[in-house]
């Protein structure tokens, strides 16, 4: 850029200079030789009024020449420092839009890894939850096949019970009978004795010839009732043993009562596994879905990640390209052209290019 701070003398003196070297004191030549410092409008205007002091003498082609040399510095100045100004913003415009695509793509990675671990924790709930339903499953079967078992042997024990009691009933039937047996022997022998009194009282005198077979008779009745009593005592131990065998089977009803509780216990346990079965089956069902949901989402994120780096990318050449015109300008603005034609060329062709830019 061009130094605004130099002294009407500073291009006196560079005038002369050129006019003693025999050069044409053109507002190129006199700030090259102020060192490339001051602007062109500066210079022309100092060299306006020195033209001016010295009364004219160039002719109005040299004026035309110096107007044409300054209108294409003070269009080549303006068009510089409009490629400066547009630059500057576009360089911040892209730097800006860089820095947004770096902090978006560090969020969608952020965003994956969070997707990821959350992918990667729902896989072992998943895991969990699967080992949990055949620990579940397992259980259940053991239940059923512990159902099984004591079905069966509540069966064998329910056809034991019917056993034992028609035994039972068999043994109350047997004393019954052996009651009623002992009940007509005693009658028999009461009526026996009842009528052998009579007959004595009758014939007390007609039974002493007799009272040797009578006595025979009493000792035959005597051990028919003794072995009456035997069978009594017997029949008796019978049903007291009857009655402990009744009384054991009312044990084991009872617990086999018990066994059904258990049973009931365990059927209820069974349903509870069942309903657990089920939520477990529903929740392994949700986390399939919401995995599906998170891979979707990964995959969304994954592409909006390579399309914002293609963008990255895209801004990037943009950049560059803008360096490039601007190195270009800045080239185009070098103090090499000595004359004026090759001065409107530099303009047009500056001219084109910004054209060409907007």
């Amino acid at each position: 850029m061009a130094r605004a701070g130099i002294y009407k003398s500073e291009v006196v003196r560079a005038r002369n200079n050129l006019l003693s070297m025999g050069r044409y004191p053109s507002i190129d030549a006199i700030r090259s030789e102020l060192g490339d410092t001051g602007s062109k409008g500066t210079i022309h205007r100092y060299l306006k009024e020195i033209e001016e002091e010295e009364g004219g003498n160039t002719g109005s082609q040299v004026a035309v020449s110096e107007a044409i040399q300054d209108l294409a510095a003070r269009l080549a100045e303006r068009l510089h420092e409009e490629a400066d100004q547009r630059l500057a913003a576009l360089t911040d415009k892209h730097k800006a839009e860089i820095s947004a695509l770096h902090d978006t793509i560090a969020a969608l990675r952020n965003e994956v890894e969070s997707f990821r671990s959350q992918s990667e924790r729902q896989a072992l709930e998943l895991g969990a939850e699967k080992a949990a339903h055949t620990e579940i499953l397992s259980t259940l079967q053991e239940e059923r096949v512990a159902r099984a078992q004591m079905t069966q042997r509540i069966q064998d024990m329910e056809g034991q019970l019917a056993k034992e009691e028609a035994h039972r009933v068999s043994l109350e039937e047997k004393h019954q009978h052996a009651r009623e047996a002992l009940e007509h022997f005693r009658t028999a022998a009461k009526e026996q004795r009842e009528q052998d009194q009579r007959q004595f009282e009758q014939q007390i005198q007609f039974l002493q010839g007799e009272l040797r077979n009578a006595k025979e008779t009493a000792n035959a009745k005597q051990q028919e009732l003794i072995r009456s009593h035997e069978d009594n005592a017997r029949l008796s131990s019978e049903l007291t043993h009857a009655h402990s065998e009744l009384h054991r089977h009312d044990g084991e009803v009872r617990s086999l009562r018990s066994v059904k509780e258990q049973l009931a216990v365990a059927e209820v346990q069974i349903q509870q596994l069942s309903d657990q079965l089920a939520q477990a089956k529903g929740r392994v069902s949700n986390l399939d879905k919401e995995n599906q949901t998170n891979l979707c989402k990964l995959r969304e994120t994954m592409e909006t990640g390579q399309r914002l780096e293609a963008e990255l990318m895209a801004a990037k050449a943009v950049a560059a390209s803008h360096e490039k015109i601007f190195e270009k300008l800045a080239t185009l603005q070098s103090p090499q052209a000595k004359s004026t034609n090759a001065k409107k060329n530099d303009v047009d062709n500056q001219d084109s290019l910004f054209n060409s830019e907007e």
